[in-house]
């Protein structure tokens, strides 16, 4: 009897600690939305607007934001995108908006079931040479060469230069592993957080943010922290705020970590944390889609685990990011963006339709592109703005389309369409699969949604098994359903679930979507 009650005692722990782990790779979406979209650099009161008018009512889980707390204002070049993963406190004041504009945004996302996952720069401070001063978000004093930081606070003794053993101070060699987590990224000045002090202020500010209400984290530049400390600042964070989430729910990590292959560091370092974003998948996608080195979509029969993706339920999934779409961080230049609709709306369409990981679309702002000898020049400015540096507010145009030159290839009738997509297909098996042998595919999911691509230079016109019930249903990329009819193409599955689908390569887009909520 004492045998059994240990042994039973022993899966109640084992139990609980399956749990405990599960839950910080659990996307803390509401139940049927599986998606969030990234509204790079965002003003709060934009994005607490989208929530409600448009996020929600399409199915997306949540919003990925630009970086919440204060940074460094740079002038040369003027007011970068990039000057936002340069802290210089834990105070909730960038450009974006204030603390009261944030709260509001979180609360009224959160009422309309959008969570928000905040991008934590937790990695460093800002760069050496960012002098001293007040030129800050919230117009904290700073000095850079002291690495005096009072707002926070941290001083010299915080941070890792003891630690690197590099010449220059910054990471040289990224087969040096010591190098890449102990030296300064691009001269930022690298945080000591094998420091408990470091580790309390990093947690107390992300606690802040789990108390006024998101739903997890980003954690910027993970692969530059020990997986063993970045775990210390994870096992000091509160459980999400009762007034959105059940008792106990554990933050959403997902730990930017860029392994292409060919370095000692890897993603699976740091499965103990979260998720980690799989670069590898846009970088092999984009070659795909390009038909790049001889690749062909009829090679995506096993895509996800059986191209050395790491595990599903480990992924964080997508075809650009706000670094790759303007050449900085991974994936070269196979990375597909919105500067190519027509390859790019495959890309994420493919994506929200394949079962493999956890999807992220990418939401982005125009800039003024500039090649020289194959470089953008430009690859370094923020989003629109007013003369005074103040960031332009999203205008939604008549046709739904954003102005002041946001993208918002989230509003993409194809992109927003696939994302409802995949919430109506959430759970079923990928299955009936078939190809060309070269750029004509299609697959569905179990019985609730199919799916065709002609990516090949001529015509297709093929009879397929879809796995779908008999009837009309409207093609969701051409067009969609609105009330009892179709407003474009229509495809007609027959008893025994077959289906004709003519694509011509000269489509606008040349892919069919079709699923359940889509019959007439």
């Amino acid at each position: 009897m004492q045998l059994i009650a240990e042994h039973g005692m022993g899966i109640c722990f084992l139990l609980l600690i399956a749990g405990v782990c599960w839950a910080q790779y659990n996307p803390n979406t509401l139940p049927g939305r599986t998606s969030i979209v990234h509204l790079f650099e965002w003003r709060w009161a934009d994005i607490a607007l989208e929530c409600e008018r448009y996020l929600a009512p399409n199915g997306f889980g949540g919003v990925q934001i630009s970086p919440p707390n204060e940074n460094v204002i740079v002038t040369d070049p003027w007011q970068p995108w990039w000057e936002r993963y340069q802290p210089i406190s834990y105070k909730l004041c960038t450009r974006s908006g204030n603390e009261t504009e944030f709260r509001d945004m979180v609360t009224r996302c959160n009422n309309v079931g959008v969570h928000i996952y905040a991008d934590a720069v937790i990695n460093h401070m800002c760069g050496a040479n960012a002098g001293a001063g007040d030129h800050a978000t919230c117009g904290s004093y700073f000095n850079a060469k002291t690495e005096d930081f009072p707002a926070v606070p941290y001083s010299g003794w915080d941070f890792n230069d003891g630690k690197c053993k590099s010449r220059s101070g910054d990471i040289e060699n990224y087969h040096d592993i010591s190098q890449v987590r102990d030296c300064r990224l691009v001269s930022l000045l690298d945080l000591a957080l094998e420091k408990d002090y470091v580790r309390s202020k990093v947690a107390e500010y992300m606690n802040y943010l789990i108390d006024i209400g998101v739903a997890g984290f980003r954690i910027d530049a993970a692969k530059h922290m020990w997986p063993g400390d970045v775990k210390a600042i994870l096992d000091k964070l509160k459980d999400l705020n009762t007034k959105w989430f059940s008792a106990g729910t554990k933050p959403f990590i997902y730990q930017e970590v860029i392994d292409l292959g060919g370095e000692p560091i890897k993603g699976s370092d740091y499965f103990g944390n979260g998720r980690v974003t799989e670069f590898k998948y846009g970088a092999k996608l984009g070659t795909v889609i390009r038909k790049w080195n001889g690749e062909k979509m009829a090679y995506l029969k096993n895509w996800g685990e059986g191209w050395g993706f790491v595990p599903s339920d480990r992924a964080l999934v997508f075809v650009d990011n706000h670094d790759n779409q303007r050449g900085h961080g991974a994936g070269g230049a196979s990375i597909l963006t919105f500067w190519d609709p027509r390859p790019y709306k495959m890309a994420v369409g493919f994506m929200l339709a394949h079962p493999y990981g956890f999807t992220r679309v990418m939401s982005s702002f125009r800039w003024p592109r500039y090649f020289v000898n194959g470089r953008d020049v430009n690859d370094w400015v923020g989003p629109p703005s007013n003369s005074d540096g103040s960031t332009k507010p999203v205008t939604i145009n008549a046709d739904t389309t954003c102005g002041n030159n946001w993208v918002c290839e989230h509003r993409w009738r194809q992109i927003k369409n696939m994302v409802i997509f995949r919430n109506v297909v959430d759970g079923q098996p990928f299955s009936n699969w078939w190809d060309n042998g070269s750029n004509q595919v299609a697959f569905g999911r179990g019985n609730k949604g199919f799916i065709v691509f002609n990516n090949d230079d001529w015509s297709l016109n093929v009879t397929l098994q879809t796995g779908l019930p008999a009837g009309t249903y409207c093609d969701v990329i051409s067009g969609q359903k609105e009330g009892d009819h179709c407003t474009a193409v229509e495809v007609c599955v027959a008893a025994d679930g077959m289906a004709n689908f003519p694509i011509s390569n000269e489509d606008e887009d040349p892919f069919i979507a079709i699923h359940v909520d889509a019959k007439l």
